[in-house]
């Protein structure tokens, strides 16, 4: 009958040991950095959100706001790009008054991104080639008919 209390004190100790550590991670969990947070906002919109169409129109440092409209309603948002920098174009203020392909939230249209660590919306604006004319791509190699 001497196992008895000493199982009851393993027990005891297993289950303080468990909440400690549970209190831990949550303590560590809630007290993640904006960044980071900002970080796993992007990189779900990108997961799960839908591509629409936005303008880009304005540039202040390192935000981006742009506009764009889901099922008649018109947004208006911004993005802090200062995490992305390295992915963006070099002439960032050209990009102004132009489209751009944005990733809402379904269940929160105004929770939308341009740019992430895995996926971009930015349009480039098409190369100049010789003679100021454009180098576009044609889908056809020439021998086909268009009709």
């Amino acid at each position: 009958m001497t196992s008895l209390p000493n199982l009851d004190f393993i027990l005891i100790i297993g289950a303080g040991t468990a909440l400690v550590a549970a209190a831990v991670y949550l303590l560590l969990r809630w007290r993640r950095k904006p960044k980071d947070k900002e970080k796993r906002r992007r990189l779900m919109v990108n997961q799960f959100g839908r591509i629409g169409d936005a303008t880009i129109t304005d540039m202040q440092g390192d935000t981006l706001f742009y506009s764009y409209s889901v099922a008649g309603v018109t947004y208006t948002a911004s993005q802090d790009i200062a995490a992305l920098r390295d992915q963006m174009p070099v002439e960032v203020e050209r990009l102004i008054g132009r489209a751009a392909s944005l990733k809402y939230t379904p269940q929160n249209p105004a929770n939308s991104i341009l740019i992430c660590e895995d996926w971009s919306g930015l349009r480039s604006a098409p190369q100049m080639g010789p003679q100021g004319s454009r180098n576009i791509a044609w889908p056809f190699s020439g021998d086909e008919t268009i009709r």
